[in-house]
């Protein structure tokens, strides 16, 4: 594959020190995904600006980007949500320590480096000039809706991927660029009415969770959906892909409501009926006193702010307030200056509302003083909050219960629910004891040249959310239901399909990396754009593109050899654990 000029350029380091670094990484990217070419990109969204979500992995990095001055990005660029609205910290509460140094820290980083600091997760929502063109975007809800509803397409980048092309310019020609790969491989047929956007969320949450172990999903799961209502709303819309990009998914088709959906073989066919949306519900619904109620995940449009400045307005014509502002609304800047210019702003906070700007319920750093036990209308929010990024007991209501629940505190009685039992789902793993001699060969990076690793292989066929599921200090699993749950990667040869969840997850893996954590080896069994990155920076070894299934062939506990010689990984299999059934027997 023949690199272009300028991108070539900045591999020689004849741009610099970070542009080295970032085109190195797109070069990565590049083979290891089979690229055939590489692209200009139009444009970039970056992900990566919590402190709490990108944690040390993010302030080393970028500090280090710091250093080269010349470091700026080559393509419009914009920034994802922060950890909190600056302007009202002391309301929110947040008890973190030096949390508005590090914040400012962090956004200064962007902005130094030209990207627009717009602190949104819905780039798609205000900027037009980007629904279009070869995009690399980095926010798993903005990745889904653009491919699903405009005409921009874009992998489903991680923060650093999609920093790198932002530098570059440049990306790979692959995955979901390419018309050939944008196809549905699940199809699911809506056998009831669905008439609010939480409904529309929690359709998108559960496809992720019918997912069968044994199917070929490179690019994720992509359902086509059929039975939806023609007349579905923004906010409809909007709320089903962002809760459909809990499990990986990167675009679906919807009949009536997307482009055709194209031929193409499915691995699996699921019905959603009237039964499995009030199971949903019922699972989901308030069971205890609700401390906090939040709105906006992703970050709320016109449209579901002026539905909150509804209900509110409804219960303050009968002389009631919502106490303590226990209600949030998450807005970006730009929602948040119509709101100003229109007049809701005042229905909301005269009635009790604190409404917030540039960031989110999900990055946002929550007093444990104040609140452990949320409510929220979307399945993004609860995805993320009852993970370990959070670890809060959350439950999920349309958007007239939740502002019921907002003035009347106390509505729903009963103690705390407990977050494992509330939250834990058993993840289904098809992976069974393999015995007897193997050996497999697959592809390793262009940056790594050559290594020799030697160490005990933790294995699942189930992918890893690094930002929820692995707890960042530790590099414990803390994900209630994942096959690995309560295991430590540090020291290991992680094998696994690919990374799914968040696009902030390379940062995580660094962080493991920085704090002497991190894997000793990753096997992938698909290439993986948010594992990727952080292996290629932080020189983990890495291999993917096997003769054979890893995540099938190699057992946790076995003592596995994985060797990298003139770009060929070799791993054999030097010493079995003893299947389950000697353990037990022994």
């Amino acid at each position: 594959m023949e690199v272009p000029g300028e991108l070539a350029a900045m591999l020689a380091g004849e741009h610099g020190p970070t542009r080295q670094k970032a085109a190195r990484l797109v070069t990565d990217l590049a083979l290891a995904a089979g690229a055939n070419q590489f692209t200009k990109a139009s444009n970039a969204h970056v992900s990566g600006v919590s402190v709490i979500t990108g944690g040390v992995g993010l302030r080393r990095f970028l500090a280090d980007l710091a250093s080269d001055g010349d470091a700026k990005v080559a393509i419009p660029t914009t920034l994802n949500s922060a950890g909190c609205d600056s302007s009202k910290i002391d309301q929110m509460g947040i008890d973190y320590p030096d949390f508005m140094i590090l914040q400012a820290e962090i956004v200064t980083s962007y902005w130094e480096m030209g990207i627009q600091t717009t602190l949104s997760c819905t780039p798609y929502d205000h900027d037009s000039e980007s629904s279009s063109g070869i995009g690399s975007w980095a926010e798993s809800n903005a990745v889904c809706f653009a491919n699903t509803y405009t005409d921009l397409a874009t992998n489903r980048e991680s923060g650093l991927s999609a920093l790198s092309t932002a530098l570059t310019g440049w990306a790979p020609l692959w995955g979901l660029h390419l018309q050939s790969n944008r196809k549905p491989n699940i199809l699911v047929k809506v056998e009831c009415n669905l008439a609010d956007p939480t409904d529309f969320s929690v359709l998108g949450d559960w496809i992720g969770r019918q997912i069968e172990p044994e199917w070929s999903l490179p690019f994720g799961p992509m359902p086509r959906i059929q039975g939806l209502p023609a007349s579905a709303t923004f906010e409809m819309k909007k709320a089903l892909t962002a809760a459909a990009a809990n499990f990986g998914c990167p675009m679906l088709w919807a009949d009536g409501l997307t482009r055709d959906a194209p031929d193409s073989e499915y691995q699996g066919s699921v019905s959603f009926t009237q039964e499995d949306l009030d199971a949903c519900y019922g699972r989901l619904a308030p069971v205890g006193r609700v401390d906090l109620v939040v709105i906006g995940c992703p970050q709320a449009s016109i449209g579901e702010a002026r539905a909150v400045a509804a209900e509110v307005r409804a219960r303050m014509e009968l002389g009631e307030k919502i106490p303590d502002h226990r209600l949030w609304l998450f807005t970006s800047g730009m929602v948040h200056d119509q709101l100003l210019e229109d007049g809701t702003s005042d229905i909301l906070e005269e009635g009790g509302v604190l409404l917030l700007r540039d960031t989110c319920p999900e990055v946002t750093p929550y007093n444990r003083s104040r609140y452990n036990y949320l409510l929220t209308n979307s399945m993004k929010a609860e995805h993320y909050l009852t993970s370990g990024l959070n670890s809060m007991p959350t439950s999920v209501a349309r958007i007239d219960e939740c502002v019921a629940h907002a003035f009347d505190p106390d509505l729903s009685a009963g103690p705390l629910p407990l977050l494992e039992k509330s939250h834990a789902k058993e993840m289904i793993s098809a992976k069974t004891w393999k015995g007897g001699d193997t050996s497999m060969r697959g592809s390793g990076l262009p940056s790594q040249h050559s290594f020799d690793v030697t160490a005990r292989a933790l294995v699942t066929d189930i992918p890893i959310t690094y930002l929820g599921y692995v707890d960042p200090e530790t590099g414990i699993v803390t994900e209630p239901g994942h096959p690995l749950h309560g295991q430590a990667v540090g020291g290991k040869i992680l094998v696994y399909p690919r990374g799914s969840g968040s696009t902030v997850a390379p940062y995580v893996l660094m962080g493991l990396s920085y704090g002497g954590k991190a894997p000793a080896a990753i096997l992938n069994r698909d290439v993986c754009p948010l594992t990727l990155p952080a292996a290629s920076i932080q020189a983990i070894p890495y291999g993917h593109g096997f003769d054979a299934d890893p995540t099938i062939e190699i057992n946790s506990g076995d003592l596995v050899k994985m060797t990298l010689k003139e770009g060929v990984v070799t791993v054999t299999i030097l010493d079995r654990s003893p299947s389950r059934d000697k353990a037990e027997s022994a």
